[in-house]
């Protein structure tokens, strides 16, 4: 009896021991599908050249979709640690079709399909126009300012990412069960923001003290006539 006592309180100290004093701890709950299935022309509607096949959805249950293309990120004037990633266009997608990244951050664009892309963005919070360029050849974009960046490409209108610009470091994607944690906060009050693209910005306070983590839920709804709320403006 004391063993399966004993046993059951280190097991309750190594699951506590994931979270260190400053995280935000978090869950985000989706109980509806939000996203619109986008139909896409055969490419030989729009495609002269070489014929490159369009990527195959990945079967995934709807609502572990949804989960994982929710933001989250804290406000305020933080570190931002700016960082390279990459937004790639291969099988006529782009991939990812959601990346997130600090404020001063720079994004790489490689075209990987033996075809031609073009992306661009007309959002207010960064537009740019890349051309069009090659297999193998990539161009870079500077983010110097937190936004919404909706990305495109001129030849291939079913090729559609966001890209989510944050104000500091502390930024993340939830996963597919909506798990998340933004690690190692100084002790303060903060804004927790939770960002999807077809419902918008929901925002909760949160205490973190040096003694214990905080934990927070985002429950990203639905309206009862079907309608959610606008995300932004592009």
């Amino acid at each position: 009896m004391f063993g399966r006592v004993l046993s059951s309180v280190m097991v309750v100290l190594v699951a506590g021991s994931f979270l260190r004093a400053g995280d935000i701890d978090g869950t985000i709950v989706v109980e509806h599908k939000l996203t619109k299935r986008k139909v896409t022309s055969s490419a030989d509607f729009y495609q002269r050249g070489t014929m490159v096949d369009l990527g195959a959805d990945q079967q995934q249950d709807p609502l572990a979709f949804e989960r994982s293309h929710v933001v989250v990120y804290v406000e305020g004037d933080l570190p931002s640690k700016p960082v390279t990633a990459e937004l790639s266009q291969q099988d006529r997608r782009f991939s990812p079709d959601l990346v997130v990244v600090p404020a001063g951050s720079t994004i790489s664009f490689p075209n990987m399909d033996p075809i031609f892309h073009n992306v661009f963005s007309l959002s207010k919070a960064k537009s740019f126009d890349l051309g069009n360029y090659p297999q193998g050849h990539t161009r870079m974009v500077a983010f110097p300012k937190p936004g919404i960046i909706y990305v495109d490409c001129h030849l291939h209108p079913n090729m559609s990412a966001v890209i989510v610009v944050t104000p500091n470091a502390w930024s993340t994607k939830a996963d597919a069960n909506g798990r998340f944690v933004l690690p190692d906060l100084p002790a303060g009050t903060y804004t927790v923001v939770a960002w999807h693209k077809s419902a918008g910005f929901f925002r909760k306070t949160v205490q973190v003290t040096d003694e214990r983590s905080a934990a927070v839920e985002f429950t990203i709804p639905i309206g009862a006539d079907g309608t959610v709320q606008q995300a932004m403006n592009r």
